[in-house]
């Protein structure tokens, strides 16, 4: 999985304790590396000579820190999420209509709110401090992400708007961007890529309204972490929010491959959630990893202002459910302006099968 939900995992564990995973059509599962990796000489040119960086009307100082080069800045801003008929844009607004579809509000408006055009430029406090990183963390190398100065950068993971959209009130949203990572180009990576992330908060009503005799259950307790919960929550609340969260992700995945989908969970490590896990998927008889979740770390929700509140997050790629679901074979396709090309995903509507050719 093309993001930072899996370069966690992946920099949390050795890789010789890492569970065997399969290539399905040439994508591995592993798709982010704990390792540095050299980056091609077209992304790799020196910075720009000026000591600044002109991005998104903006202007930001170098320093010993800066290393985005202008090859990345000429991708910032080309939104192919947003591009109407993309096959980026396609798995988004079938993930949006779907969660705009069943999940309602008390007014029966959508419950969860998309916000699919927020700048790529964050700060690294947004990015990895708010998401409690550890200042040592593999993640923060300047090996493996694009910074403007020691103080911004371009967002490694959508995550980076998690604490920001809670601490605005928000109880349940969808987050969608184009997101950056130093690595190297082949059929399966490449520096630029798209993630969706999903956020969803209860009170203690909306928790446990609908089990009979919950009155008396509560969110929280002085308790002690386990690899089943946080100090913090107690066990009814927990399993409720994971029993949601799973439902929740496998309805979805269900919408999107189709009916009869064999869904499995895989316990893993990730800063932000606890428990966490991993959701594979068997698709064309072979089983694949297509996201990472988990019950968010109370201490996030505490920061944003949401105290009285438990979730959970998920993180998942765009172009990896692209690539299985259209079959096509190659991440850089996705950046090409051939018609022959784009052409193939104009359809009546979002569902329409289609099969790169």
């Amino acid at each position: 999985m093309a993001m930072l939900w899996k370069f966690m995992r992946v920099a949390k564990y050795s890789k010789t304790a890492l569970s065997p995973k399969v290539r399905v059509r040439g994508i591995p599962t592993h798709s982010r590396h704990s390792s540095s990796k050299s980056v091609p000489s077209d992304f790799a040119a020196s910075a720009p000579c000026s000591n600044t960086v002109e991005l998104l009307g903006k202007s930001y100082p170098q320093d010993d820190y800066s290393n985005v080069t202008e090859k990345i800045l000429s991708k910032v801003g080309k939104n192919l999420h947003n591009r109407k008929h993309h096959p980026l844009w396609l798995i988004k607004e079938q993930v949006k209509e779907h969660f705009y579809k069943h999940y309602l509000g008390r007014r029966g408006t959508p419950l969860f709110s998309v916000y699919d055009g927020l700048s790529p430029v964050v700060t690294v406090q947004q990015n990895f401090d708010s998401l409690l990183i550890p200042q040592n963390h593999a993640s923060r190398r300047k090996e493996d992400n694009y910074y403007l100065n020691r103080d911004h950068m371009l967002r490694a993971h959508t995550s980076a708007h998690q604490w920001d959209l809670i601490h605005s009130g928000l109880d349940a949203f969808l987050a969608v961007g184009d997101v950056y990572r130093r690595d190297t180009i082949d059929n399966t990576h490449y520096p630029v890529f798209h993630q969706m992330e999903g956020v969803r908060l209860f009170s203690c009503h909306e928790l446990f309204s609908s089990i009979k005799d919950g009155e008396g259950l509560q969110l929280f307790e002085q308790g002690h972490r386990t690899a089943h919960k946080q100090e913090c929550h107690t066990m009814e609340a927990v399993r409720l929010v994971e029993f949601n969260l799973k439902q929740v992700l496998t309805k979805l995945m269900t919408h999107i491959f189709g009916d009869g989908l064999q869904v499995r969970w895989v316990d893993c490590y990730f800063p932000f959630t606890h428990p966490s896990f991993e959701m594979e998927i068997n698709f064309q008889g072979e089983w694949m990893e297509v996201l990472g979740c988990g019950v968010m770390e109370q201490q996030l929700v505490n920061s944003a202002g949401a105290q009285d509140k438990i979730g959970w997050a998920f993180g998942l790629g765009l172009e990896r459910l692209a690539m299985i679901l259209y079959d096509i074979p190659d991440i850089r396709l996705f950046w090409s302006e051939d018609e022959r090309f784009l052409k193939q995903f104009i359809g009546p509507h979002i569902w329409q099968k289609i099969k790169f050719q």
